[in-house]
């Protein structure tokens, strides 16, 4: 100012005057500035001014009276003052606050109102009415791809200024600090909100909600199965908040629901309409091993897999496919009509309507093997149309065996009619019937005392069941598998599938059974037994199995003989043990009972016997011989002693005779 009055030489007092008139110009000015940014901002900014200036005058005498103010303040200024640095008058003080008031003021970490004044493909430049504008990127905007010019967005001011000049804004952040307000308020409304869907995760997808990342699950996507999550990825739908876990900050929403209440409506319009053998367009919403979902236009029926095909398949998807339109009849429907059976091949004529009415029984057919059971066989001779094959029509064999032991499923055979019912579209048929009976020529085939080999089949308590060939069993006797062994159970001497040799005993053609025997095909070796092991005769023989009762004793010759306990007693006194072996005495032998009873004891006390019986011969002998001589040598020379002598001897020898 000391300038200023040094290059113009004018009093001081003129100069203050002019001073006043500026300050007072810049103020109106800013006034005007203001006012033209509130009307019209697309004006330029030197006629805002001028408009302003005459609106100010015009139209808004409050707003001429502050600015008559501030150009009174401003004459009243302590100009002297202030070149002094004195700052603390009222004047200046309410001069300073004017001229604030004319400036946008903001501050960093708060959230503002924003305008979007231009965009590319990677940033969003936008006017938060700072003395500069800050840049966003478009990333946080994935959620709204409407966003275009002139809409207003929330902004967070993160930093005024940065290092290199640059204002720092976050679109995301802005919305995250307002954004469990936002969606507490969308689930109280049942608001609809909108959401971008950032990925998969188990079990559905993330979805970006008002910054927050909100849990979508599979089945609240659509009414219908998903089956590929991945389409939806990076796409803005519609939901509606259904749950909100504060405890751990968790929101789940729904796309679901916006639709459901449509389709609950034309659900119940579907299914008071609906009637039996009513006959209706769906599509196929879900395939399963035992039948097919369909839409029905927001009612869902099944198609057991029963009903697809009048033929067997094995799986629906050979039939029909996922999305695919179709006709279906009405089968049935529970009282609430919750639950809708759907026929698909009731649509078409039932193939047993088309059967050959020249068909009969007696007849043969081809077919493929469709199913198999333990009892049997299903074979299907026309689509849809199967005749049974059981197990026991399958061969002439009267052995137990399993169906799957003759045919398998997808096998083409050829089978005889049995049965027709064409009423209950039933049908047996039977495959040995094609094959010549082995029965109807059993004499010439196995006649009696015939030999043959044999398999064996199964076993049983009494005997061995064996098959001669398919449809000729017979059974072997378990007495009439071995003439020497004692067989508790036929597994001891042969086991299944085993080949055995047999002869024909006997034929049972009504049973369709033949006795058989094996050990028949040797001689009987009783007839030599009967004279190796007579009664008395001794052979070694070892102790092959204890029991209770005594004890089974192997002989020579392959032949076996049984000892009671009080038999196995050897000569010590002690017990016979198992695999000792030890002399034994037959005491018994019965050629038609086959059996031999033996005994160690009687072999020692047998000796014994013998040995005492021989001793008391000689002894006797002697005994005479010496009483005969007394009586010829001393007869006549007889004294009382002499008699009581020979007394004495005699009571002897009648003692040792009673012993």
């Amino acid at each position: 100012m000391t300038e200023l009055q040094n290059e113009n030489l004018e009093p001081k007092e003129e100069l203050e005057t002019q001073e006043t008139a500026l300050v007072t110009e810049e103020v109106v000015a800013e006034e005007a500035e203001v006012k033209e940014e509130a009307v019209a901002e697309e004006v330029a900014v030197d006629e805002v001014e001028e408009e302003a200036a005459e609106e100010v005058v015009a139209e808004k005498p409050k707003k001429a009276g502050k600015a008559k103010k501030t150009v009174e303040v401003a004459a009243e200024f302590d100009w002297s003052a202030f070149e002094k640095g004195d700052t603390t008058s009222a004047a200046h003080t309410e001069l300073e606050n004017l001229y604030n008031k004319t400036l946008t003021t903001v501050q960093e970490k708060e959230v503002v109102n924003g305008t979007v004044i231009s965009m590319n493909k990677r940033e969003v430049v936008i006017d938060i009415g700072y003395k500069s504008d800050g840049i966003v990127s478009l990333n946080e905007f994935r959620y709204n791809p409407e966003l275009k010019v002139g809409d207003k967005v929330e902004i967070y001011i993160e930093s005024l200024e940065d290092i290199k000049g640059q204002m720092i804004l976050s679109h995301k952040k802005a919305r995250a600090m307002q954004s469990w307000d936002r969606v507490n308020l969308a689930l109280d409304n049942d608001e609809i909100i909108k959401g971008y869907i950032k990925c998969r995760t188990k079990g559905g997808m993330i979805v970006d909600v008002f910054g927050i990342e909100a849990f979508l699950p599979g089945s609240q996507i659509d009414v219908k199965p998903i089956r590929d999550y991945d389409v939806f990825v990076g796409k803005t739908m519609e939901f509606k908040v259904v749950k909100i876990n504060h405890e751990f900050r968790n929101v789940v929403v729904s796309h679901k629901a916006l639709i459901e209440a449509e389709l609950e409506q034309q659900k119940k319009d579907i299914i008071s309409k609906l009637e039996k053998g009513q006959v209706l367009e769906g599509t196929v919403k879900n395939i399963t091993s035992y039948g097919v979902f369909i839409d029905l236009g927001g009612v869902d029926g099944l198609i057991h897999i029963t009903d697809l095909s009048w033929g067997r398949i094995s799986h629906p998807n050979e039939i029909v496919e996922l999305d695919q339109k179709l006709n279906v009849v009405i089968l049935d429907f529970d009282d609430d009509k919750k639950r809708i059976a759907l026929g698909l091949k009731q649509l078409t004529p039932h193939p047993w309507d088309n059967l050959s009415a020249g068909l009969k029984v007696g007849d043969s057919v081809k077919g493929k093997v469709v199913v198999m059971a333990d009892y049997g066989a299903f074979v299907e001779i026309a689509p849809g149309v199967e005749g049974l094959i059981h197990v026991s029509e399958m061969s002439w064999s009267q052995h137990l065996r399993s169906a799957q032991d003759f045919l398998k499923v997808g096998e083409e055979v050829e089978a005889q009619i049995l049965t027709l019912d064409r009423d209950e579209r039933k049908m047996s048929l039977g495959i040995k019937q094609l094959r010549q009976d082995p029965w109807g020529d059993i004499d010439n085939l196995f006649g009696l005392g015939s030999k043959h080999k044999a398999t064996v089949r199964n076993f049983t308590n009494f005997g061995v069941f064996v098959e001669i060939q398919e449809g000729v069993d017979g059974l072997i006797h378990i007495s009439d598998l071995s003439w020497t062994k004692k067989i508790k159970h036929p597994s001891e001497f042969t086991s299944i599938g085993a080949e055995i040799d047999v002869v024909v005993l006997d034929i049972d053609k009504e049973n369709r059974r033949l006795s058989l025997g094996h050990k028949q095909l040797e001689e009987n070796p009783w007839d030599v037994f009967e004279t190796i092991f007579s009664v008395d005769s001794i052979h070694e023989g070892t102790v092959v199995e204890l029991f209770d009762k005594g004890a089974t004793i192997a002989l020579p010759y392959g032949v076996e003989g049984f000892a009671t306990p009080r038999h196995l007693v050897k000569e010590d006194g002690s017990q016979a043990q198992l695999e000792e072996k030890l002399d034994f005495k037959v005491i018994e032998f019965s050629k038609a009972a086959k059996r031999i009873i033996l005994s160690h004891s009687r072999v020692f006390e047998d000796e014994k016997k013998s040995e005492e019986a021989a001793a008391k011969k000689v002894q006797a002998k002697t005994t005479k011989k010496v009483v005969k001589q007394v009586k010829e040598n001393t007869m006549e020379k007889t004294t009382l002693g002499d008699i009581s002598e020979l007394a004495a001897l005699k009571s002897q020898m009648e003692a040792d005779e009673k012993k």
